[in-house]
């Protein structure tokens, strides 16, 4: 499990499935219902584990879809059960618990600590589940990833050119000219061609870079990450605050590697940022 790739949204879910466990120890009436006649014992009072119902549609269903949840998040690759993603299964589990919590509570004439708050983590917890693959501020990564070993000099965007002429030796670097005219060729050596002359063939777009350097970059805001062989599927989402490894250059798009090892093409490179 790859704890890296867990995001703000995963660790409420995490913390209020802790606060749901630490809650099913506690009383869930109050004190004054565990009267009988002109004695009251706080000993006699029942916590969900006197009460196998409850405790299996509401605290442990919780606590599963938390689990299910988390662990879905941190494979490579989606798993299924009954042909739902084990995430979205996760979610289910949470809202059912949210959703008995809320009528259990009703129907109480005095509830406990314990009740109460199984209710307030049941609750966040399903708003968790759900909101957490929706809100921005949820998807952003719960910690940061490492920094490369060698420091940067500074954090350059994307195709920006770095004091010295960085990927041109001795510092040249060519002139922009305008798209269609003519210019110096970086096949000739940096000679105009004669005229008349045919013109070398453009690199496909989808080829790999030849002089291409690996690099650590993070992207402004969340982008998805598609396969290399082209499907239209996301198979991960970039998040900002992040580093990742660009293993590839293919036209104006990255072959990205994240921190759990898959591997997948960035094809929106604008405004990102280089380690």
């Amino acid at each position: 499990m790859n704890i890296r790739s867990l995001t703000r949204g995963d660790g409420v879910v995490i913390g209020a499935a802790v606060v749901l466990f630490i809650a099913s120890f506690l009383d869930l009436y109050s004190v004054d219902n565990a009267c009988v006649g002109s004695i009251c014992s706080h000993a006699d009072v029942p916590n969900a584990w006197d009460a196998l119902g409850l405790l299996m549609s509401m605290f442990l269903a919780g606590i599963i879809g938390a689990v299910l949840i988390v662990v879905a998040r941190s494979l490579p690759q989606p798993k299924k059960i009954a042909g739902m993603d084990l995430a979205q299964f996760g979610t289910a589990f949470t809202i059912f618990a949210a959703w008995t919590a809320f009528w259990t509570i009703i129907d109480m004439d005095s509830a406990g600590a314990g009740m109460i708050l199984g209710l307030i983590s049941a609750l966040v917890l399903a708003a968790g589940a759900v909101a957490g693959p929706m809100v921005a501020a949820l998807k952003a990564p719960l910690m940061g990833a490492p920094r490369p070993a060698v420091a940067p000099y500074g954090a350059q965007p994307y195709g920006a050119q770095p004091a010295g002429g960085y990927g041109y030796p001795g510092g040249a670097q060519p002139q922009p000219q305008p798209y269609g005219a003519a210019g110096a060729d970086p096949s000739l050596g940096g000679q105009t061609p004669a005229p008349g002359a045919a013109a070398q063939p453009a690199p496909a777009a989808g080829a790999p870079a030849a002089d291409f350097a690996p690099f650590w970059f993070a992207v402004p805001v969340a982008r998805p990450l598609y396969p290399e062989d082209g499907s239209p599927t996301p198979i991960a989402e970039l998040a900002p605050g992040t580093w990742y490894l660009a293993v590839e250059q293919r036209g104006a798009a990255l072959v990205a590697q994240t921190q759990d090892g898959r591997r997948g093409v960035l094809q929106d490179t604008t405004g990102i940022q280089r380690g």
